[in-house]
């Protein structure tokens, strides 16, 4: 790319246009270091339009583009290739919450915002939004809808997808489509919409959304339950869902070895329990009356699940402190893992029923075919969605070993992948396929399934410009 013809690029928007290396680097590795690519540049439009005036140079002169939103991905999905032929396009200056609409309980928001502000926003309109992730004071709404980002609310809001009313995207020929109604019903053809949400950005640029809002609860209340096994954790989920119904926003499954790690590595943890179990249950209560009234839920279906045999013991928050230091527990599992060493991740759904035969039987599989491994598993039991992590077993820990469990990566994730796609699983939950998924998801998916999604994205971007070599094979 000559410099003349990015001299047209930066004529044709309004918002910064990146050429230096310094400048360029963050945006060229993924957030976990394990992607590295280069471009001929990095856009920064100010606005929807600008967006759009960006589309339109690249598809007049064939430039691939690479979508970004806050670059929290952990599938590769927003870091471009090595060839440097393509233009990375940021979305972070479209920074605006637009409107609030509180009789409609919607929010209409630019892309590049991120999900903290979101979910700040609705607060002061005394509102809520439920989407919960680890990243969210980085991530943006634009990239959680480009992945159907899920997180530790699903159970009761639904993911990204089931959030969000209307968009407005660039299209890959730089269009602007204003498809923003705040609208529960719309029965008027495709539903466009559901194109983009989960499409990484291989259809075209989400600029805007308007997202769903809900009432905020009046009290919320965790409680940190040890299970003697999933299939324990799994009757207590059915028993939760019969005593609590809606008010139960969240049900994690969390393994005694993801506790472990979190007291070693985590200062100021504690186990909140006085025995240690081999599984605990994370259960979230949002009460629409008072923090009394919330307390007397958990505590009649604990009181219930310790009877029954489903619980052995329980820790109920009792302070905003207490509530922060038990999703603690949860929330710094990820990070925990890796101050341990190298990891090898597994982002799976299945049925709900189906887990705790999945864990028996893929738990021995690994353990008769594989030495020094050791499995970390977490992950939102109420909605089907499992981390099945491993990491090197503690007398593997060390550079030196790191090699050896590095190379058995490709044949664990068969024998992962293939135990999920037997019981009618996915191979990816929430993370999206981005490249690291996408040539083990063409293996999984049908020839007919293949054949649909690539008419659609030879119709949307028949010049196959958009986030090329990411999710379709």
């Amino acid at each position: 790319m000559t410099p003349i013809a990015l001299d047209t690029l930066r004529a044709a928007f309004a918002g910064r246009l990146l050429t230096a290396p310094d400048e360029m680097a963050p945006f060229l590795t993924d957030w976990r270091g394990k992607w590295h690519g280069a471009a001929i540049a990095v856009a920064q439009p100010d606005s929807a339009a600008d967006v759009a005036a960006v589309m339109a140079w690249c598809h007049e002169r064939q430039v691939p583009v690479v979508p970004q939103g806050g670059n929290t991905g952990l599938s590769g999905g927003a870091t471009p290739d090595d060839s440097g032929r393509a233009l990375v396009l940021s979305l972070a200056r479209l920074n605006k919450v637009r409107r609030i609409d509180t009789q409609n309980n919607t929010m209409e928001v630019e892309a590049g915002v991120t999900l903290q502000q979101v979910q700040d926003a609705a607060a002061e309109a005394g509102r809520l939004f439920p989407l919960s992730l680890a990243a969210e004071g980085t991530c943006t709404i634009g990239g959680n809808l480009a992945t159907n980002a899920g997180g530790v609310q699903v159970l009761r809001y639904g993911n990204a997808r089931e959030l969000c009313l209307g968009l407005e995207v660039a299209t890959a020929d730089g269009e602007l489509w204003n498809g923003l109604r705040g609208l529960r019903k719309d029965n008027t053809g495709y539903d466009l919409r559901d194109l983009f949400i989960g499409s990484e950005g291989t259809l075209g640029v989400i600029t805007a959304a308007t997202l769903k809002l809900f009432p905020q609860p009046a009290a919320k209340v965790v409680a940190f339950v040890a299970v003697p096994s999933p299939d324990a954790a799994l009757s207590l989920l059915a028993l939760a869902q019969s005593k609590l119904a809606a008010s139960l926003t969240a049900f994690e499954l969390i393994s005694d070895v993801c506790i472990g790690l979190v007291l070693k590595h985590m200062p100021g943890s504690r186990q909140p329990l006085g025995e240690a179990s081999p599984w605990y249950v994370l259960l979230e209560v949002s009460d629409a009356h008072d923090e009394a009234h919330a307390q007397a839920a958990i505590e009649g279906l604990l009181e219930a699940a310790l009877e029954e045999g489903h619980a052995t013991d329980a820790a109920v928050s009792t302070s905003l402190a207490q509530f922060e230091a038990l999703w603690a527990l949860r929330e710094n599992i990820s990070e925990s893992q890796g101050a341990e060493g190298k990891t090898i991740k597994h982002d799976i759904a299945l049925p709900i029923s189906r887990i705790p035969e999945f864990l028996a039987s893929t738990d021995a599989a690994i353990a008769a075919q594989f030495s020094g491994v050791r499995l970390v598993v977490f992950g939102h039991l109420g909605d089907g969605n499992l981390h099945y992590n491993l990491s090197p077993a503690e007398d593997r820990l060390g550079p030196v070993h790191a090699p050896a469990f590095v190379a058995l990566e490709g044949p664990l994730n068969r024998l992962v992948h293939d135990a999920v796609a037997a019981r009618g699983g996915s191979i990816s939950a929430e993370h999206g396929l981005g490249v690291l998924r996408r040539d083990e998801a063409a293996r999984y998916k049908s020839p007919v399934e293949r054949r649909m999604m690539q008419a659609v994205k030879l119709a949307l971007d028949p010049l196959g410009l958009m986030n090329p070599g990411k999710l379709l094979a």
